[in-house]
């Protein structure tokens, strides 16, 4: 699923929330340097103007660019920039004074030391923010991981152009050489990881989360974009060349390129921004629910198999990324070792295993299944972020090992504790392509409506017991 930035408003939400806090402390502080505790009668005046600042700020971004090169700018420019951005709020400021008839109450004195620090303030924030955003960059484990594919003529051209922007949102991941076998050697820093032959199976086998697509000219080109759209791989292709086959297209700019950008699904922050706070209010209950569950059955688990309380265990979410996922163990300590003598019981066509009456459960471990309770701890991956409330079931590391091209296409978005398999008749379906079929129309369609309507069908789930969530 690909994030689709529509407004600057999401693009720049970190630069507009700490300039308002830096222009609250620098009045803040402008007013104590100057008055100090000792000044009761003028302080309707000062918190009048002090409540007005966040919307002055709003304004100014509202009706300027104060922001569009922001993550360009070197630190000249952007003291240049805030200086600038001072004379206009001095003016809005003197102009709201004057409109209130309230000139006369303010200290000038103050309003100078408040310009002097809220200068020093936001250029500084400004700056630290910067090196925020450089430094997660690099090192977030959910920051964009993009695979570059091109030809050797145009290796060191396009990786030239990719790398100019120091705040790119996006990690390159490796290179493919499409029309050479050079893997092992590095451009710039970056390994070249696949040829024409292996970079599908390259894709399918690590996280990535955007292909970069530059070439003059291939006759397989056609061949390998779908194949990358059939896996929910987030394509950018150079605008030179565009196949007509591309779902959700749309124009972007990455790094010194003009591109066409195409996804299984696109997404705008503000959705996500919501989904994210269902994720974190949900995680925050559930988080609460876990632990009197904790109280009640911990007891019990450990009585009938001494051994640890939970169970984690190493699963693949969004575009191959490695997490550890959290239950109440349910199963005998030995379980992953008889699993291999069951397999001929699997009731699952495909990369998946189940079987009616599993002797690997527990008795206290069956009554946590049939209720769900045993899945509770996933709470915790929600809130870390390596799950969501509502996704796609994250599998195991041996059942991505074994996908197949298509397969990958379900991990175009992060897991769920719940999804549409799930509160499809999840004990009823036996074949994993009916899984993928379910968790790829999820994806394709999915929308804030479909998400409550998925969370609302969970509910009924559980309460009746049909299946296991």
């Amino acid at each position: 699923m690909y994030i689709k930035a529509k407004s600057n408003w999401f693009k720049y939400a970190r630069f507009i929330m700490v300039d308002i806090l830096n222009l609250e402390i620098a009045f803040t502080c402008a007013y104590l340097l100057r008055f100090g505790y000792s000044h009761p009668s003028t302080e309707s005046v000062y918190e009048g103007l002090a409540l007005t600042l966040p919307a002055i700020h709003i304004f100014i971004v509202f009706f300027t660019e104060e922001y569009t090169t922001v993550l360009k700018r070197g630190y000249l420019k952007e003291f240049k920039a805030v200086l600038k951005y001072h004379f206009l709020l001095i003016a809005i400021m003197l102009f709201y004074m004057f409109i209130t008839k309230q000139s006369d109450d303010y200290s000038r004195i103050m309003i100078v030391i408040f310009l002097e620090l809220s200068c020093v303030f936001v250029y500084l924030g400004r700056i630290l923010v910067k090196q925020y955003l450089l430094k997660t960059n690099v090192h977030n484990k959910n920051s964009c991981f993009m695979l570059v594919l091109t030809n050797q003529c145009l290796l060191n051209s396009t990786i030239e152009h990719l790398q100019t922007l120091k705040y790119k949102g996006y990690v390159i991941r490796g290179i493919a050489i499409l029309d050479a076998d050079m893997i092992d050697q590095e451009v710039q820093g970056i390994g070249i990881v696949a040829n024409n032959e292996n970079v599908l199976d390259y894709i399918r086998t690590n996280t990535v989360d955007e292909v970069f697509i530059n070439v003059s000219q291939n006759e397989k080109i056609d061949q390998l974009t779908n194949a990358i759209t059939q896996m929910g791989t987030t394509l950018h292709i150079n605008i030179a060349w565009v196949s007509k086959e591309l779902p959700n297209r749309m124009v972007q700019e990455i790094g010194d390129f003009t591109v066409i950008t195409s996804s299984i699904k696109v997404a705008t922050p503000r959705q996500l921004f919501i989904k994210r706070g269902i994720d974190l209010f949900s995680g925050l209950i559930g988080l609460v629910v876990m632990v009197i569950a904790f109280i009640l059955f911990a007891p019990i688990i450990y009585l009938q198999s001494p051994g640890p309380i939970f169970f984690t265990q190493e699963r693949v979410g969004k575009n191959g990324r490695r997490f550890r996922i959290y239950k109440f163990r349910s199963m005998y300590m030995d379980a992953e070792e008889r699993k291999k003598e069951l397999m001929d019981q699997n009731k699952m066509k495909g990369f998946m295993f189940k079987m009616d009456n599993d002797p690997r459960i527990t008795p206290i471990g069956r009554v946590l299944r049939s209720t769900s309770i045993d899945e509770l701890p996933q709470f915790i991956n929600i809130l870390k972020g390596d799950m969501s409330l509502v996704g796609t079931r994250p599998p195991t590391v041996d059942e991505y090992e074994s996908y197949k091209m298509h397969h990958k296409k379900r991990l175009a978005t992060k897991p769920g504790l719940t999804g549409m398999w799930q509160v499809s008749g999840r004990s009823d379906i036996t074949d994993f392509e009916e899984v993928v079929e379910l968790d790829t129309e999820y994806i394709k369609n999915w929308s804030l409506g479909l998400e409550l309507q998925i969370i609302y069908r969970t509910v009924g789930v559980v309460l009746g017991k049909v299946g296991s969530v």
